[in-house]
């Protein structure tokens, strides 16, 4: 049995069908691509100001009670971009500065007027998701509780919780919404009385 060396064409139809797996993980801004592992001012630069950020912090400590503690702090973020109403929006999540991983946030609502329905209230939506589909609240209130886990090996997680209260006052004859989240995530809505 010979061994016959594949053409080219066969090595770039290989390589097609193999493409979007690896773009996977990657966005494309105009004509670049960001992907897993870019700094954050990298993103910035190809594919400007997101629309939306959300922050949240976390803790690593190693040995703890024991004769050598160690503790680092980690910084998650998750960027928001509003491509239009007809295309998806994209939330980049970047751990320390370097980009993580790609997700899809669901189309783009065109017009953010704030006269949202309550379909768009759903329960584990993202701060950014609310944002880009009723708009800035009129009021914001944040604040803090911490989260510790343990595990048999003296590790452990600090995690400062965020609870944030957003308030959509009604206008037109529609009530005001009360939103809770945690963590970034919808927890309770709650009509506001008149």
């Amino acid at each position: 049995m010979t061994c016959r060396p594949l053409s080219l064409s066969v090595v770039v139809l290989i390589g097609l069908a193999l493409w979007p797996v690896a773009e996977a993980e990657a966005m494309r801004c105009g004509g670049r691509v960001v992907s897993s592992g870019d700094y954050d001012f990298q993103v910035r630069e190809r594919c400007g100001e997101p629309h939306w950020v959300e922050t949240r912090r976390e803790l690593l400590t190693q040995g703890a009670y024991g004769p050598l503690e160690r503790r680092q702090e980690r910084v998650i973020e998750a960027w928001y971009y509003d491509r239009g109403a007809n295309a998806l929006v994209q939330r980049l999540v970047f751990v320390d500065g370097r980009l993580s991983r790609t997700e899809s946030a669901g189309y783009g609502p065109g017009a953010r007027t704030g006269n949202c329905g309550d379909v768009d209230f759903s329960r584990g939506a993202t701060t950014g998701e609310i944002a880009l589909r009723c708009g800035q609240p009129d009021s914001r209130a944040l604040r803090y509780r911490d989260e510790i886990r343990r595990d048999s090996r003296g590790n452990e997680l600090l995690r400062p919780r965020e609870v944030e209260e957003w308030v959509y006052a009604g206008s037109g004859g529609r009530l005001g919404r009360l939103l809770l989240f945690e963590d970034g995530r919808l927890q309770r809505v709650s009509t506001l009385p008149r």
